[in-house]
């Protein structure tokens, strides 16, 4: 199955467009946890409450030697019905994104991948080549200094930055296999890449430790049939517990899981 193909399929039999970040921080997890151990009991908590699953790369390779193989464990341990998205912000010169792609796909198994248009379509096209996999292009970004490069304006008529990638990656899309990265920190400029791309999902990072207003950010960026978006949370959800065993993060983790995914389903 294509990444659109499962997603689609979660949203329906989850009636969720939450998707949880799996992303191990050995200092916030139970002391002396097994990072695959603690993540598989997440995923057996969580995994029919959500649309999909989003490691990131920089927590496995900061594990050491053996993080690539203990990212592929997890990755592995989501059910066959909820599509995983890695977060890895790929994007290098032809060649050399053509390997990352392999190893992002072929490798490593993922569905999707979020990818950097800095380069341009040709460090990109590599990635769109493989059409049952979508690749998430970085347009609006949620962390504060987003405003340093992406509100610059460009090219005729002074659109700032981030609108030319929504219109670069909507043209990109011959495959519909491209969605959007677009911070629930920032809803009136998803709204605005919504009109300007309205037929591509977005992934919406940033609300619980970051701060974005759900409600706000799901009713600017859905699409016309009230989807279309990965509303991301990492931290409110896999450490919610704060303290206590595996079990008890488990449990945490599912309590915040049903509550994110409520109060989106609600700005619906």
């Amino acid at each position: 199955m294509s990444f659109r193909s499962k997603y689609d399929a979660a949203v329906e039999t989850n009636h969720s467009l939450l998707s949880v970040g799996l992303d191990p921080d050995p200092e916030l997890m139970p002391p002396g946890a097994d990072p695959v151990e603690f993540l598989r009991a997440i995923i057996d908590a969580t995994s029919d409450l959500v649309c999909c699953y989003k490691p990131n790369a920089a927590f496995y390779e900061a594990l050491g030697l053996d993080g690539f193989a203990r990212l592929r464990e997890v990755i592995d341990a989501v059910p066959g019905g909820v599509p995983v998205l890695l977060d890895a912000k790929r994007g290098d010169i032809g060649n050399t994104a053509r390997f990352y792609a392999k190893a992002v796909f072929e490798v490593l198994g993922a569905d999707a991948v979020v990818v950097n248009p800095y380069m341009g379509e040709d460090a990109l096209t590599p990635f769109f080549a493989h059409r049952d996999r979508h690749s998430f292009v970085l347009c609006r970004t949620s962390n504060p200094s987003a405003v340093d490069l992406q509100d610059l304006a460009a090219g005729e008529g002074g659109r700032p930055l981030y609108e030319h990638v929504a219109l670069l990656a909507n043209g990109w899309n011959t495959h519909s296999n491209v969605g959007l990265v677009v911070g629930a920190t920032y809803p009136d400029e998803g709204g605005r890449i919504r009109e300007l791309a309205p037929g591509l999902l977005q992934l919406l990072p940033g609300v619980g430790a970051q701060d974005g207003e759900i409600a706000k950010a799901v009713r600017s960026c859905k699409d016309a049939s009230g989807g279309g978006i990965l509303v991301n949370a990492s931290r409110g959800v896999l450490f919610a517990a704060e303290r206590g065993d595996i079990d008890a993060y488990a449990s945490a983790a599912r309590t915040a899981a049903t509550a994110l995914r409520d109060e989106i389903n609600a700005a619906r």
